[in-house]
């Protein structure tokens, strides 16, 4: 018995251990909504909806119920994002996002996103009158 329970507990902090090293990465994309996401692109829901930009197309999107998302065009993927406030900001921008990735699901643990270097930051909107 001592020898089972002296095994568990290696299991366990070997397990721990590799919990608590694993370092964030950075992935690279859009975020979107996961409807846009999985049609590759905000082309026909732009459309559809007569929206102008990407970010409008995404915010509309989540205002229906969709979630934010990482999506890289170039290979196509797309990665859950585990924190629904941080990408908000960043609605239809090219970003970096650091955080974890659970490789099980293709959700990332979100510690930061940042606008892509050379990427345009989108203009805050204009409110003529205020």
């Amino acid at each position: 018995m001592k020898n089972l329970s002296g095994s568990l507990a290696m299991l366990l902090a070997f397990s721990l251990l590799g919990f608590a090293a694993q370092k964030d990465a950075t992935y690279s994309g859009e975020i979107m909504d996961a409807a846009c996401a999985k049609a590759g692109s905000h082309d026909a829901m732009m459309k559809a909806g007569g929206l102008k930009t990407a970010k409008d197309c995404t915010q509309a999107c989540i205002k229906t119920g969709s979630k934010y998302v990482l999506y890289n065009k170039a290979t196509k993927k797309v990665y859950q994002l585990d924190d629904q406030t941080k990408p908000a900001q960043f609605a239809g921008e090219k970003v970096s996002v650091k955080g974890t990735l659970d490789a099980a699901n293709d959700t990332i643990h979100v510690t930061g996103i940042e606008a892509a270097k050379g990427a345009a930051k989108s203009k805050p909107e204009a409110h003529p009158g205020l």
